[in-house]
């Protein structure tokens, strides 16, 4: 009678998923990030894979953790793997919705940018359907679910806008408004992710010594709402507040305007998106969307 020792148990997906991300990105913080689940839980993830094989897969230290020998050894072929993976998962999905393209981007961007043009890419090609997902930083090229990702930055991608950015208000504060000096006694709206803009447009023209001062938003759309109804003078993005600008809700006071080193890059998550289909059409259509500043 044949004897059928059993098979040693797999280690969990999700416990190797966590090491691979930590060593990755150099430290459980990091890859709870990007895993959507708390530092805790990283931890908690690799200290049963420890256990389970008996070794250390990383020195705690004071400054962060580093790979010891054997996870050092082990981690480019886990990464190798988990990159396949990656790769295999988008291709189902892009298979069994040939249709869909998955848009990754900047919730302000999201609101203010990208939601504004699916109209006309939907009456232009209605059998593709996009959806959307905002999230603060961009996802890692290789593991993204997402077809196309839309960020302000420095890059990966095509480079659609530079980030230009001045101060607007209703017209009735601009009528007030005869020099950058007079900021300094009215309430200037601020986005917390960009907390710098305001200092560095006042050096700009010239005000450096004058301290502006306002509400601080954690989302941009929220700063031009409250800038629409009165509630202060916003540090505009020339690319987010265009079409209040071509009403007129909202003005520029000041002539003056700073080009940041940041951009508008829109990028695809593909090594390379097929010739005509979905994902293709709509980065090319969000691409020829873009007006000149």
């Amino acid at each position: 009678m044949p004897v059928h020792p059993p098979n040693p148990p797999d280690f969990p997906l999700n416990a190797l998923r966590a090491f691979e991300a930590a060593a990755r990105l150099g430290g459980f913080a990091a890859a709870a990030v990007e895993l959507g689940v708390t530092p805790g839980a990283v931890a908690a993830q690799i200290k049963s894979l420890e256990s389970r094989i008996g070794v250390a897969l990383f020195d705690r230290r004071a400054q962060g953790v580093a790979l010891t020998p054997v996870a050092a050894k082990v981690f480019p072929q886990l990464q190798s793997a988990f990159d396949a993976l990656a790769m295999a998962s988008r291709t189902l999905r892009e298979e069994a919705q040939p249709q869909r393209v998955h848009i990754a981007a900047l919730p302000c961007l999201a609101q203010l940018w990208l939601s504004p043009q699916l109209p006309g890419l939907r009456a232009r090609s209605p059998e593709i359907v996009v959806s959307i997902t905002a999230m603060e930083t961009p996802p890692q090229v290789k593991r993204s679910p997402y077809d196309l990702c839309l960020f302000y930055g420095t890059g990966p991608g095509q480079r659609l806008a530079d980030d230009v950015i001045f101060p607007v208000c209703t017209p009735e504060i601009a009528a007030r408004l005869h020099h950058p000096q007079q900021l300094g006694a009215l309430p200037c709206i601020a986005d917390a992710s960009w907390a710098q803009d305001w200092p560095n447009w006042m050096r700009h023209v010239g005000a450096g010594e004058v301290v502006v001062k306002g509400p601080v938003y954690s989302l941009y759309s929220l700063a031009v709402e409250e800038a629409v109804n009165g509630g202060g003078v916003l540090m505009g993005h020339a690319d987010l507040i265009a079409r209040h600008l071509e009403t007129g809700r909202l003005v520029a006071p000041f002539p003056q305007k700073l080009r940041l080193d940041r951009g508008l890059y829109l990028w695809s998550s593909r090594a390379k998106a097929r010739q005509g289909g979905p994902i293709a059409l709509v980065q090319d259509w969000l691409v020829k969307g873009q007006r000149p500043l």
